[in-house]
């Protein structure tokens, strides 16, 4: 391979070497110019990534049927096929029912619990009288 110092640059910005051979070479701004460009997509790219997976985690809570969305791994078939989504659900609840979500139901003891019927002004009357 050649070295820089085997090689010679002519004004049409190709690359003559000792061996006779020419090889092509960008300007310095050109080339630049191209890595930024590649930056700005691989950005882009990352971004649109990061949203998908935002997307996914979305729609998965959305069924309400994982107390934690992030319990499913992220796959980006199951994007766009909703009735698959919720079956990878179903099947990760079915062989760990632990990560479903848990709703009180019936009796828990809390809130109002008979005292509808309770008259405070008529008890202290009762008491003072």
């Amino acid at each position: 391979m050649d070295t820089p110092e085997d090689s010679v640059t002519t004004d049409d910005e190709s690359v003559i070497t000792e061996s006779g051979n020419t090889e092509d070479v960008f300007p310095r701004s050109y080339v630049q110019e191209l890595r930024d460009e590649n930056a700005r997509y691989r950005q882009r790219a990352q971004r649109a990534d990061d949203l998908a997976q935002e997307v996914f985690y979305l729609r998965t809570a959305a069924l309400g049927k994982l107390a934690d969305p992030s319990d499913l791994p992220f796959s980006p078939g199951l994007l766009d096929d909703l009735p698959a989504l919720e079956q990878a659900v179903d099947d990760l609840v079915a062989t760990k029912p632990h990560l479903a979500v848990r709703r009180p139901f019936g009796d828990v003891g809390q809130g109002v619990s008979g005292a509808a019927g309770i008259d405070l002004a008529g008890l202290l009357r009762k008491a003072a009288g």
